[in-house]
């Protein structure tokens, strides 16, 4: 295989990993059958993530982060590239996860061991996705 598609399928399954551990054990079909009101109303967050992750990263679009990451670059990589810190990135990523950590627990679908459990692992886990291989020596 490729060493590209290597660094795509574990950039690919990082992500999964990440989305997978933030589940709930419960499904809610509501929340997938948005109306085009609810849906406008979400996508202001996303871009101030996006516009965020952009400027941690010193990019201006998700296309260079992808092209870089198919490259085989880390985010680390593609921060240090552009004058960043990839500590930046990391405190940026784990703020986001603790807010949506912390809105899972409050509306009850998140109990308090598996909160604790989440809290305790993600700096750690972010900083691996960042740095990618060589997580270790910056931890």
């Amino acid at each position: 295989m490729n060493p590209k598609q290597i660094v795509m399928i574990g950039a690919i399954a990082v992500v999964i990993s990440i989305g997978s551990v933030f589940q709930s054990e419960e499904a809610h079909a509501g929340s997938l059958l948005r109306t085009p009101d609810q849906a406008e109303s979400i996508r202001p967050c996303e871009t101030d993530a996006s516009a965020a992750l952009h400027e941690a990263l010193g990019v201006s679009t998700d296309e260079q982060i992808y092209d870089a990451l198919y490259e085989g670059r880390s985010l680390a990589d593609i921060a240090a590239a552009n004058g960043k810190d990839a500590r930046h990135v990391i405190d940026l990523q784990v703020s986001e996860l603790s807010e949506q950590l912390d809105r899972r627990l409050a509306s009850g679908s998140l109990s308090w061991d598996r909160y604790l459990a989440h809290k305790a692992e993600l700096t750690d886990m972010i900083t691996r996705s960042v740095y990618g291989t060589d997580a270790k020596a910056h931890l």
